[in-house]
């Protein structure tokens, strides 16, 4: 018999904007805790020097985890040169010092070479499994291992401000940066790349993501007022639908006859597939107005990949 989950079963989605100096999994933990569900789960960890849209998942919710992570991601951040960093950003040793600088012309041609599908090697401090271990793990018992790159995708890369030192020279000492990614980008690596490409040591000063797919930073709140609302009765039943990370993939009804072969691990025959332009693809069933399964439709026939329990 299948032990059951200690907690209350709490369903849906919530966009933390989460502060600086807090670990994500220090943040699903007070979540956790706050409103006694069974299950929460983050949707792409920020790493504590970082503030901004947390996306947590609550019960079934979990199982769309994958689909946010997919989702295009925006970012706001400094680089800082003149200081190359252990971590790649503010919380790392120095391990490089120099007093260059880049002239903003220069600055903004590297640039152009970071936009579009690009290489790029992950961080030594990372959560990357090298070995069966953590990169993170690795890199604080002296042994950072040596990640290959792997193909990002950059949508958009902009210079939004820069800070220069006194004197008649346009020379940067903090570019202000944003950027829209896709999966598996990193900021840090970027900053440290951006550096290497100028000649200038370089790493990230200040974080804020402003976007997980679905999820912005005017659908985030703010811990304390998370808390409030739990202490009131009032975050539960204001969640976010289960389905909300699945806004980029079409939504097919079925009858409820269908939805109970669906939820038994049976495939069913659909005529219409609207939004599957091919006829064919992800998407998820619906039926009655909740979420049934994601699903994906071959030949005419929808198979369950993962079925909702709600």
């Amino acid at each position: 018999m299948a032990r059951r989950r200690k907690g209350e079963p709490v369903h849906g989605w919530l966009a933390v904007d989460k502060p600086q100096g807090m670990t994500s999994a220090a943040v699903v933990g007070r979540l956790k805790r706050w409103t006694r569900a069974a299950k929460v789960g983050h949707a792409g960890t920020l790493d504590p020097l970082a503030t901004g849209v947390l996306p947590l998942a609550f019960g079934e919710a979990t199982k769309t985890v994958s689909h946010a992570q997919e989702g295009r991601k925006r970012y706001r951040f400094e680089v800082r040169f003149g200081e190359g960093r252990e971590t790649d950003d503010s919380e790392g040793a120095v391990t490089a010092r120099s007093d260059a600088r880049p002239a903003r012309p220069a600055l903004e041609d590297a640039l152009a070479g970071f936009r579009g599908l690009i290489w790029q090697r992950p961080p030594a401090y990372s959560a990357i499994k090298s070995g069966g271990q953590r990169a993170y793990d690795l890199a604080r018992a002296g042994s950072p291992p040596d990640l290959p790159p792997r193909q990002v995708r950059i949508d958009a890369l902009a210079l939004l401000d820069v800070e220069m030192p006194a004197g008649p020279a346009e020379l940067v000492d903090v570019a202000v940066l944003e950027a829209e990614v896709g999966k598996g980008f990193y900021v840090r690596a970027l900053a440290r790349d951006l550096g290497e490409a100028l000649g200038v040591p370089a790493h990230v000063g200040a974080l804020r993501r402003l976007q997980v797919g679905a999820f912005t930073e005017d659908l985030a709140l703010p811990l304390d007022k998370l808390e409030e609302m739990c202490e009131k009765g009032a975050l539960v039943p204001n969640l976010l639908p289960v389905e909300t990370a699945l806004d980029d993939i079409p939504a097919l009804a079925l009858t409820g006859e269908q939805a109970n072969r669906l939820r038994a691990g049976q495939s069913v025959r659909v005529l219409r597939t609207p939004g599957l332009p091919e006829g064919e693809g992800d998407c998820y069933a619906v039926a009655d107005g909740k979420p049934v399964a994601l699903a994906q439709v071959r030949a005419g026939e929808m198979h369950p990949l993962r079925v909702f329990n709600l």
